[in-house]
């Protein structure tokens, strides 16, 4: 169904729009046109951003990829780039930040997310097992700055493993979309064959694009080898890709990886050729004589004795709260809340955060002693 407000050629006319919701706005006081249009479609809503689940496909036994069309006032995205996505679950409304797989070139008005459960997680395994067709959620705009720079880089390097495929993936899609893949080379960890999300996709796209190099590796097929042989090392870049030093680099995955990564590339004099997207915030070392301390969130009356190096986050979830957050490793600052006495650690950095009225992100600080936070 369309929406009254499109086109004949079906764009819509944002400026036209805009015009007439404030119009009508004013005869649906107090709640906005846009409340009663979201009876009619989610999608049309615009005091919120939405968008139709309108496909699940399994990869692997343990990820899926959700197919989202978003509603209005949504933005393409950068080949690279994530997005927020509300779920609920038991009642509760909780944020996740995911990469977006797709490439900005698809011309059927949607994206993809790609999402890997996690064993012991509580949002990761409700999306793969029980988020269906025709489910709506609550989403953001695209962010984040891990992207090919508009100037391509004449050889590119992606390194990748497990569900950091994603952006990677999303990349290389974009580059065939425009006709503008460069000789490439990625390296890809998965524990087995069948555990590479997209293989088959990949595998194709290997075969078919003679500048796109794809090397696999197992980590499982090496046996009690595999911290050794199987996992990224000097060796094994050098076999897979001899000419890494005249590429630019674009990594993803766990943080042993991005670790074994960094290392490797700060020894040989290329870090600033090295890019980076992280699954979790890279925290630095908590200082010797570190303390936590009892926590109180002043809206909700709750109190929690918190260890020095648990995310504030962390720690109002297991009091029972379900405050606002958004990509839990520091980026999105959605999570951001007042600091009303006490003091907290910032874990990237180890600083202390003190002062009445700071500003705390609570996915990446901890309680450095008794502490007030405004939530």
């Amino acid at each position: 169904m369309k929406s009254p407000l499109e086109t004949t050629n079906n764009k819509p006319k944002a400026s036209l729009r805009s015009q007439v919701m404030r119009a009508v706005d004013s005869f649906a006081f107090p709640l906005r046109t846009s409340h009663y249009v979201e009876l009619v479609n989610p999608l049309w809503s615009t005091h919120k951003m939405q968008a139709r689940v309108v496909k699940v496909w399994d990869e692997t036994r343990d990820a899926r990829t959700i197919t989202l069309r978003p509603g209005l006032n949504w933005r393409t995205h950068r080949a690279g780039q994530h997005v927020r996505v509300g779920v609920p679950v038991g009642g509760k409304h909780y944020t996740r930040t995911y990469t977006i797989s797709s490439e900005p070139e698809r011309d059927d008005e949607t994206f993809t997310i790609t999402v890997k459960a996690i064993s012991d997680g509580k949002i990761s395994p409700h999306i793969v097992r029980n988020i269906k067709v025709g489910d709506y959620l609550p989403i953001g705009l695209p962010q984040g700055d891990f992207f090919l720079p508009d100037a391509q880089p004449v050889l590119p390097l992606f390194i990748t493993a497990g569900s950091g495929i994603t952006p990677a993936i999303s990349m290389i899609r974009s580059l065939i979309a425009k006709e503008r893949l460069p000789n490439t080379v990625h390296i890809h960890y998965a524990p087995h064959e069948l555990d590479v999300i997209f293989g088959k996709q990949l595998r194709e796209m290997a075969a078919t694009h003679e500048r796109y190099q794809l090397h696999e590796v197992h980590t499982h097929s090496y046996g009690e080898l595999k911290q050794t042989k199987g996992y990224f090392n000097d060796e094994q870049i050098n076999a897979l890709c001899p000419d890494w030093r005249e590429r630019e680099v674009y990594a993803c995955g766990p943080p042993g990886l991005v670790a074994a990564l960094e290392q490797h590339f700060e020894k040989a004099g290329r870090s600033r050729h090295l890019n980076i997207e992280r699954f979790l915030a890279d925290f630095a070392p908590v200082p010797d004589g570190a303390v936590g301390g009892l926590v109180k969130f002043a809206r909700s009356e709750a109190e929690i004795e918190a260890s020095h190096d648990m995310p504030l986050l962390r720690v109002a979830e297991e009091a029972g709260l379900n405050p606002p957050h958004g990509c839990r490793m520091g980026i999105c600052h959605t999570c951001n809340t007042t600091l009303i006495s006490g003091s907290v650690r910032d874990l990237r950095s180890g600083k202390l955060i003190t002062g009445d009225g700071s500003t705390v992100q609570t996915c990446v600080c901890a309680a450095a002693g008794d502490c007030v936070l405004d939530q």
